[in-house]
């Protein structure tokens, strides 16, 4: 069943991004990593936003034979891994249903900086981290999707370690401390590697010291999506690699829930 699921999802990236995909024709499911953590009581959301909520429906077999449940749940569009549309923080951004699914689809690499931010959890991922990965592996980010791990997904779902502070309400902001990517960096991915889409395994891809957002606004204003709280980068390679981050359709939406996956190159060991 896993490989029928592999090679149908391979299948629709190839017609998204235009191309034609060679399925290999076993140990497809061994070639995907899921990017995501599961939403449940213990989901990490900002602390100003009520967590995550699941109504069981009444559960068990009907008259006519069949079992039958159908539960309800409700959350904020921004917790646990989720995307960031660029109407988020830009009024006249893309909202959820707006971003082209090309943005979402395509070849991807992981920028692994978790040294410098385990040693400052208040680190900026900065340009001349993705110069060194492109100097070590001699291959460009150019229209990359770019993943940064910072190593804090470890933490997940201890808030204190994973936020810097397990208090909830709008004086915990300010206690907030977890990595993120410097304004400028972000600018330099935009024009000088024209990606399309960026993550990174905490839950903000601004620092959690900031107060204006300044990585936000730079992304967003080129309609650049981010995705938060994005889980497992720790078993990706550099690069060799396909994402597909597909989030709930919502109209009018600034972020949702996102189901992340990577599909790893054949070739990738």
């Amino acid at each position: 069943m896993y490989s029928t699921i592999a090679k149908s999802l391979l299948t629709l990236l190839g017609v998204a991004l235009g191309c034609h995909v060679v399925v290999a024709q076993s140990h497809s499911s061994e070639r995907l990593i899921d990017l995501t953590h599961p939403f449940n009581s213990e989901t990490i959301y900002w602390p100003t936003e009520a967590g995550f909520k699941l109504e069981r429906g009444k559960a068990g077999i009907t008259d006519q034979g069949y079992y039958y449940v159908a539960n309800r749940f409700e959350c904020a569009e921004h917790g646990g891994t989720h995307i960031d549309a660029p109407r988020h923080f830009n009024e006249h951004g893309q909202t959820l249903d707006e971003i082209p699914v090309e943005r979402l689809i395509g070849p991807a690499v992981c920028v692994d900086v978790s040294q410098k931010c385990l040693a400052d959890p208040d680190y900026l991922v900065a340009v001349e981290d993705f110069k060194e990965w492109e100097k070590a592996y001699g291959k460009s980010l150019e229209g990359k999707i770019v993943l940064m791990r910072t190593g804090f997904g470890r933490y997940w779902p201890d808030r204190k370690k994973y936020l810097g502070t397990d208090e909830q309400g709008r004086g915990a902001v300010a206690k907030l401390h977890f990595p993120g990517l410097d304004p400028a960096a972000a600018d330099w991915l935009i024009n000088h590697r024209h990606v399309p889409l960026v993550g990174i395994d905490t839950a903000s891809i601004d620092h959690g010291q900031t107060r204006t957002y300044p990585t936000h606004v730079r992304l967003f204003r080129d309609n650049v999506p981010a995705l938060e709280n994005v889980a497992n980068l720790g078993q990706l390679p550099a690069d060799g690699f396909t994402i597909a981050a597909l989030p709930m359709k919502i109209t009018g939406g600034s972020g949702g829930p996102c189901r992340i996956v990577a599909i790893l190159d054949e070739k990738t060991d």
